[in-house]
């Protein structure tokens, strides 16, 4: 069975990029602090357009797709599921208000795990969700011609109780430990527990949702109000890529987590910068609102919304916001992508 030992993060010899992008975070997550402390309504607003990109970027990874209203409706809790794949995102966003609001009280157990996974497949009426597989399961791809082939080989059903309590072990003690960074830790527990794949169906969501928990308990809550799972869908292939790298050799413990560690801090240090912008742009009130929407579209890191400007800065009317989107894309400064409601707007 997979040993996991994460004594390697004490050695002193971590890539100098990760001590430098750890060192960046920490930085940013200071001033965010402070600033959350003394502008609490920006963040409550914040947060609120961030669950529903939550939801919404956790599921498209997976290819469980609905419209932006009826995610909105949904994570809202406006309507009810009217199908499959809505009750899928129903399910994410009932494990994430978990997330949010009792991650002080859980932590990386296993009883935790497995109520995460109950709550998140309840709604769509899965019979499995709270329980580890009992059928061995891999992990596919399919060439461009079609052809399928294996890329990995998780832990095996039969392995898999075992190798979750000792990732579980492994990560509590490592965590107490005095000279491991418990923001390198994270992501290399999140590849391991990608790789045992201990779930029938959404270990890839688990793992997103797992990966929130973690950061909340040590502090890091950006994902609250700058979608974490937003940036991974939006540089995917970069994360697959990554993935990729650091389970090669898994099964024999012969893997490097640093491609995946760096991905993961990547993503992170990319929200944090994303909330510091997000910050002026709200909390700007004395910069013109012309220059506020300006900012708010030039600055997003992916396609944008209407409405989601209009949530982003809701003191500005949306009338105002198209007009200012439109003599945008006059002047050729943004272009316009989609129809209609699904419309958004990016750096041209």
């Amino acid at each position: 069975m997979r040993k996991f030992d994460y004594s390697f993060l004490q050695n002193g010899l971590l890539p100098a990029n990760l001590v430098n992008l750890t060192a960046n975070i920490a930085s940013l997550k200071t001033m965010a602090g402070v600033r959350k402390a003394e502008h609490l309504k920006i963040f409550t607003e914040l947060e609120a357009v961030a669950k529903v990109q939550s939801v919404k970027s956790s599921n498209a990874i997976e290819g469980i797709v609905t419209s932006d209203e009826r995610i909105a409706a949904i994570v809202n809790q406006n309507s009810a599921p009217l199908n499959h794949s809505e009750a899928e995102i129903a399910g994410y966003r009932d494990a994430l208000n978990e997330v949010h609001t009792n991650y002080s009280s859980m932590d990386f157990r296993q009883r935790d795990i497995l109520h995460l996974h109950e709550v998140m497949l309840s709604i769509a009426g899965h019979e499995f969700g709270g329980r580890y597989k009992t059928d061995d399961n891999v992990i596919m791809e399919v060439d461009a011609a079609g052809n399928r082939q294996v890329r990995f080989r998780p832990a095996s059903a039969a392995e898999t109780p075992g190798c979750m309590e000792q990732l579980e072990l492994a990560y509590l003690e490592a965590r107490d430990h005095a000279n491991i960074s418990r923001l390198l830790l994270i992501p290399c527990v999140i590849l391991d527990f990608l790789c045992i794949h201990p779930f029938r169906d959404g270990n890839g969501r688990m793992s997103r949702l797992l990966s929130l928990l973690l950061l909340y308990k040590n502090g890091y809550d950006v994902g609250r109000y700058v979608s974490f799972e937003e940036q991974i869908n939006h540089y995917k292939a970069y994360y697959y890529d990554a993935l990729l790298q650091s389970s090669a050799g898994w099964e024999t413990n012969a893997n490097s987590y640093f491609p995946f560690v760096e991905n993961f801090l990547s993503m992170l240090y990319m929200c944090y910068k994303e909330l510091d912008k997000r910050f002026a742009v709200v909390h700007g009130a004395k910069i013109t609102k012309t220059a506020r929407i300006e900012a708010t579209v030039l600055n997003s890191l992916t396609p944008i919304s209407k409405a989601e400007i209009c949530k982003i800065l809701p003191d500005v009317s949306p009338t105002t916001v198209e007009a200012v989107l439109g003599a945008m894309v006059k002047r050729g400064e943004i272009k316009r992508i989609g129809m209609s409601r699904s419309t958004r707007y990016c750096k041209a």
